[in-house]
């Protein structure tokens, strides 16, 4: 009876703290580590941003891009990068649910049979047949008291919630690589156009110099100075070939597809999205909850604070209830007689109470890494807003040379017929006609370079401002 009512005494103690234990912590907020005030605000004087809500999710699609709309999505399903990360996430659940186990008692279920024969001639007793049977149910119970199992919990949990928001960082990263990668494609083969297109105006100049030569009005200079700057624009085109294919299969990797697949899927040359409209920037603090590294850091400081937690309830004492309960005899008939129960209730109470300095030691350890991801934290919030600063100015500053690049374009344009015209009517160098076409060429591809780059800094932007992926899917 004593020892019936010792087990429902440790029960009644145990279950309220299972039960306190099993209760969703809360998270606690970013600025409990802040150790610097965050900008209430960005520092922005130009009308293409609004300080309002975050940029949404699926920002891409602002492009008005089918195309890219439609391979964001393949690279979601099959980009290996992601895929490693959501196995990592359920890896992670399944450890917590595994910790969230040691909760609940184990049983083990015991089954035997023997039969053993005696010797007749070892001994003055007669030979002898004896048989045994059992079988027991054992059950081994650890009290949480002092929180080793709870915080070993809440530690998987932060764990896994850090492996989530790795898994949102993949999707935030593996957006914005793509659309990276893929402007860089459109960009080149807007070059490779404007290239052709210049390359046909200067074999038109060719053929104008030839008849010029052939009718005694200029030299053969003019012609060979025209074949030069043809050849030396026409020898560039391969280079920009190049680097189609290059971008292509770089998109093909992000994919997980081959590089025949996806060239046949981006070969045809489509123009750069023209983008230049207000952008939500958001606000400092949005953005520090939008950001997965922000919210990764800080479950890592929840995760080693568990750690922490773990370690300094090594100092006291584990508490284990013990027992079984089955039947044996050696007449089988007569296994699951009442006489035959057997059982055992085994409370137990250890307590490594001196080990050296090797407890303090170790809590001083966890102490350092939890100060260390929390300077890690603090680090992580400064570069985000960082990060922000540098791509606004940055997508701001190139959205004034696309102004200033087409009007340089405008007046090359206008240059190079004025000096074609002048030319045709004897009044102008030929030399005025070939400085004014590679001029030309290289101011359209300055633009083509400029507005491929401010696009890039665009979707950088997005990325800094914790777009391309929702927060806990």
């Amino acid at each position: 009876m004593r020892k019936h009512t010792l087990l429902i005494l440790l029960l009644s103690l145990f279950f309220p703290l299972v039960v306190v234990a099993q209760k969703d912590d809360k998270h606690n907020k970013y600025d409990k580590y802040l150790e610097q005030k965050v900008p209430e605000n960005w520092v922005i004087d130009d009308a293409i941003f609004e300080q309002t809500l975050p940029v949404d999710d699926k920002w891409w699609q602002k492009f008005n891009d089918t195309l890219l709309d439609s391979i964001i999505v393949i690279a979601i399903d099959n980009n290996y990068s992601v895929l490693m990360a959501m196995d990592r996430m359920r890896a992670a659940k399944y450890a917590l649910a595994e910790a969230k186990g040691a909760w609940s008692p184990s049983f083990e279920l015991e089954l035997g049979w023997l039969r053993e024969q005696t010797s007749g001639n070892t001994s003055a007793d007669p030979q002898d047949v004896l048989t045994y049977s059992s079988g027991q149910i054992a059950m081994s119970w650890e009290i949480d008291i002092f929180g080793t199992i709870r915080n070993r919990v809440r530690a998987e949990k932060a764990t896994y919630n850090v492996t989530k928001q790795e898994y949102n960082a993949a999707m935030v990263s593996l957006c914005a690589q793509v659309a990276t990668a893929y402007f860089n494609l459109r960009e080149m083969q807007q070059e490779y156009e404007v290239t052709e297109r210049n390359v046909k105006m200067q074999w038109e100049m060719v053929n104008i110099t030839q008849k010029r030569y052939e009718a005694g009005l200029v030299s053969k200079l003019d012609v060979a100075q025209a074949l030069s700057s043809y050849y030396s624009s026409k020898s560039s085109i391969p280079s920009i070939e190049a680097s189609i294919i290059k971008y292509a299969n770089a998109l093909g990797v992000l994919l997980g597809m081959y590089p025949e697949e996806i060239r046949a899927l981006v070969s045809q040359p489509r123009p750069l999205p023209e983008y230049i409209e207000p952008i939500g920037v958001g606000i400092p603090a949005n953005l520090l909850m939008r950001r997965p590294d922000i919210r990764e850091a800080e479950y890592q400081i929840a995760a080693q604070a568990a750690e922490l937690g773990v370690t300094r309830a090594e100092y006291w004492p584990s508490v284990y209830v013990n027992g079984n309960i089955g039947f044996a005899s050696h007449d089988f008939n007569k296994l699951f007689n009442h006489k035959s129960l057997t059982y055992e209730i085994a409370p137990t109470l250890t307590w490594t109470f001196f080990q050296g300095t090797q407890n303090l030691q170790a809590v001083r350890q966890q102490k350092a890494l939890l100060d260390e991801y929390i300077k890690q934290f603090n680090y992580d919030v400064l570069n985000a807003v960082q990060e922000v600063d540098v791509a606004i100015n940055a997508y701001k500053n190139s959205i004034k040379q696309i102004v200033a690049l087409r009007e340089v374009v405008n007046q090359g344009k206008k240059t190079y017929d004025l000096s074609v015209d002048l030319y045709k009517q004897g009044l102008s160098p030929f030399q005025n006609v070939l400085d004014a076409q590679q001029s030309l060429l290289e101011y359209e591809n300055s633009l083509t370079e400029a507005q491929g780059n401010s696009l890039i800094y665009l979707v950088q932007l997005y990325q800094s401002l914790g777009g391309g992926w929702g927060s806990d899917k």
